[in-house]
C-alpha cells in the first residue's frame, strides 16, 4: 500500500514529499495543476474541500480503512502519527514547541511570503508597491524570528529534525524569490544548509510533482 500524495510543486507540496521521504513512506503522485484549475475538479474536492493543495489518500489509514487529509500542517500531523518519526509522540511537553513553530509557519512564514510572490508579479508600479514594501517587511520580520530561535536550538522544535522543519523549510526553499539573502540570518542560513544536505529531503525537493 502507498500513499497517494495530491500536488504541485508549490512550497506546501514540497512540505509532504520531503516529509514522505524523510519518513520513508511509500507514495505515488498525482499532480493537480493549478494553473489550469484543476483544484477545482470533483474528484480532487473529494478530498480537500477547500479546493488547496496538497491532500493525501492513506489506503491503508486508521483501523486499516482509507483515509484523506487535506491541509499541510494537519497531514504532516497525521504521518507524524502514523509513522512516529519527527513527532513526539505522546509527549506532550515536547510535542508544544514542534506545534508552536508548525502552526507559526502555517499562519505566517507562508501566508506573509505568499503575499511577497503575488505582488513581485503585479505590473503596475502604483499597485504593487505599498502590498510589495508591507509583506516584504512582515516576510523580513519573520526571518528574523526563526533565526532568533535557531540561535537557541538546533532545529525548529528543539534538539532533533520534526515536522515543523519540513513545514518551514518548504517556504524558506523560495527565500530567493522572497528577495532573501540567507546570509543575513545566519542562524536559518546554518539550518537551511543542514536541512538540504539530509539525503531524504534532498530527494523530497527532487521528486516531479508537476
Amino acid at each position: 500500500m502507498s500513499i497517494e500524495l495530491w500536488t504541485w510543486n508549490t512550497p506546501n507540496g514540497r512540505k509532504i514529499s520531503v516529509a514522505l521521504e524523510e519518513m520513508g513512506l511509500p507514495y505515488t503522485v498525482t499532480p493537480v495543476n493549478i494553473s489550469k484549475g484543476e483544484q477545482f475538479k470533483p474528484e480532487f474536492l473529494t478530498i480537500s474541500t477547500n479546493n488547496r493543495i496538497p491532500a493525501i489518500i492513506d489506503t491503508d489509514g486508521p483501523g486499516g480503512q482509507p483515509i484523506s487529509v487535506f491541509e499541510s500542517g494537519a497531514i504532516l500531523i497525521y504521518l507524524g502519527e502514523k509513522t512516529g518519526k519527527f513527532w513526539p509522540k505522546g509527549d506532550l511537553r515536547e510535542q508544544v514547541p514542534v506545534l508552536e513553530w508548525l502552526m507559526w509557519q502555517m499562519g505566517g512564514f507562508g501566508p506573509m511570503p505568499g503575499q511577497v510572490h503575488h505582488f513581485l508579479q503585479v505590473e503596475k508600479d502604483e499597485d504593487r508597491r505599498y502590498g510589495l514594501e508591507r509583506y516584504s517587511k512582515e516576510t523580513r520580520r519573520l526571518y528574523g524570528v526563526f533565526d532568533k530561535r535557531l540561535s537557541e536550538v538546533a532545529y525548529a522544535g528543539g534538539s532533533d529534525v520534526s515536522i515543523a522543519d519540513f513545514a518551514i523549510l518548504g517556504w524558506a526553499w523560495r527565500h530567493e524569490r522572497h528577495q532573501i539573502d540567507l546570509g543575513e540570518f545566519p542562524n536559518v542560513k546554518r539550518w537551511y544548509d543542514a536541512m538540504m544536505a539530509r539525503p531524504a529531503t534532498k530527494r523530497g525537493f527532487e521528486v516531479a510533482l508537476s
